[in-house]
């Protein structure tokens, strides 16, 4: 007879997904519906470690749903870089949810909140789900119930500006997931299975035809365009720009890494193997992109005026070196992607509870409006220049590591490598500047905005949340063992070799 502690794989995705309509019907008024979705958040976030815990330990854990046998039944398969992305997942929405604490009131409406809650709590639980399923269409499933409320909760933003910024990210995200389906759907009609092990199994006999070249380009378009990679990036610093604050944190730290993260097992175990020569064409393809958005969105960070914005195309470059990490086919570059995914959502993480404890006491994210807020606001200023510089990949901090790993991989492919290596820094050379850009603003100009209330620093709840997130890219950044074992794990299992 099995344990609760056997139920932990799906429990993980239950448990959001069984509080949701619970939080929603909680009275408005009042912190019920906030208190029910961190309890849930926070337990869910404590079964993550527990599974990473199991998986460190035994390996990938596989559960079976009713226990039918795969490829009749749906299997979850929770491995390293999925029990990674699972902590980053309900950790980054139990941090986006005490950031809300001190701050939702001023830009969503008491009434609307139990049901803004309700789609928070969705969004977990299809987050997760997408990571831990170990069938393909389950993917689909689970990115629509993490979409529809993703929509919702843009669309909540204190700005006419959101519905807009909701209906631009919608589009994308429809036309994304469809073209995604179209991919399974070529795969299924090839194959007559949905289990991503089977699928792997059985284009071995199909490998390098029409329709299974089809099925790759539509998986890894609709991918692209749910990851926000360049040229496919609009929506995302729109919806982090016009979300309300604590769910742009939310958001920012891991809603564009779960595409990611598909499209790496897209790649390493279902179709990347069979696609013959075009199978390099379109990792050519995709580097190509990946290098374009590192650059392009570090120079359009620098140009832009809101602050929510400048760290919104921040993410567009970023993703752009978690991109390139995955399409070097190697497994140092597996590796560097997998250690950024986990880095990248601590230090945006930081930055955006910053942002949002400023626009709680200034309700205003324009840079121009923060001159001399630095003076006023000292604690979260200072957590916000700390992150900063793991943004930019100072050493000592989370984001220093990513880039090392990062670079070390490039340089395995030979002379390409130093060419890519000199672009990685200049693109580190802009995130200084549109770092320093409003750390200028906030220490060297002179106040522009009087904040009305007594109390200037950000609330007690922010710091908490901003601090440990600072320090948390600080530790990361000078003890990376546990990030790096479960990163090197995913690189063993999906490519047989370790390095």
């Amino acid at each position: 007879m099995m344990s609760l502690y056997d139920q932990l794989p799906i429990l993980v995705i239950t448990l959001p997904l069984l509080a949701a309509p619970v939080v929603a019907v909680l009275p408005g008024r009042g912190k019920l519906p906030w208190l029910f979705a961190t309890i849930a958040s926070a337990l869910t976030f404590l079964i993550a470690i527990s599974l990473a815990c199991r998986v460190m330990e035994n390996g990938t854990i596989p559960y079976l749903l009713g226990n039918w046998e795969a490829p009749y039944g749906i299997v979850l398969s929770i491995g390293p870089l999925s029990v990674l992305m699972a902590i980053v997942i309900s950790g980054a929405s139990l941090a986006g949810l005490f950031v809300s604490l001190g701050g939702m009131d001023k830009e969503v409406p008491p009434p609307h909140q139990p049901l803004l809650y309700a789609c928070w709590l969705l969004v977990m639980a299809g987050l997760i789900g997408i990571v831990t399923t170990g069938d393909a269409f389950n993917v689909f499933v689970f990115m629509e119930v993490s979409s529809l409320a993703s929509y919702v909760m843009v669309a909540n933003g204190p700005n006419r500006q959101a519905l807009p910024a909701s209906f631009k990210y919608l589009v994308t995200g429809t036309f994304g997931a469809t073209f995604y389906l179209i991919g399974v759907g070529y795969l299924y009609m090839m194959t007559g299975t949905l289990n991503m092990a089977d699928l792997s199994a059985r284009l071995a006999d199909v490998a390098d035809t029409m329709p299974v070249l089809i099925a790759g380009g539509f998986l890894m378009l609709g991918l692209g365009m749910k990851g926000a990679l360049f040229p496919m990036h609009a929506w995302m610093p729109n919806a982090y720009q016009f979300a309300p604050s604590p769910v742009a944190a939310f958001f920012a730290a891991c809603s564009t890494k779960v595409p990611l993260f598909v499209m790496v097992r897209v790649l390493y175990e279902i179709v990347g193997h069979h696609l013959g020569s075009y199978g390099e064409l379109l990792s050519g393809m995709m580097m190509t992109l990946s290098v374009i958005a590192f650059i392009v969105g570090s120079l359009i960070a620098i140009y832009s005026e809101d602050l929510k914005r400048v760290l919104g195309y921040s993410s567009v470059a970023q993703i752009g070196y978690m991109v390139l990490g995955i399409c070097l086919g190697t497994s140092a570059g597996l590796t560097a992607a997998s250690i950024h995914m986990f880095n990248h959502a601590l230090m945006k993480a930081a930055l955006f509870a910053a942002v949002a404890a400023v626009v709680v006491r200034t309700g205003s994210s324009k840079i121009e409006d923060l001159a001399g807020i630095g003076k006023k606001m000292p604690l979260t200023m200072l957590g916000f220049a700390l992150a900063g510089l793991s943004l930019i990949g100072v050493p000592l901090t989370a984001g220093f590591i990513s880039k090392w790993y990062l670079i070390k991989a490039i340089l395995e492919i030979g002379p390409l490598g130093i060419f890519l290596t000199i672009l990685i820094l200049l693109s580190s050379l802009m995130a200084v500047v549109y770092i320093w850009k409003v750390i200028e603003v906030a220490y060297f100009k002179p106040t522009k905005i009087e904040i009305p209330d007594a109390r200037t620093e950000a609330p007690v709840s922010i710091l908490i949340v901003l601090w440990i997130l600072v320090l948390a890219n600080f530790w990361f950044g000078i003890d990376p063992e546990f990030v790096l074992s479960l990163a090197r794990s995913e690189a063993v299992d999906v490519l047989g070799v370790s390095k």
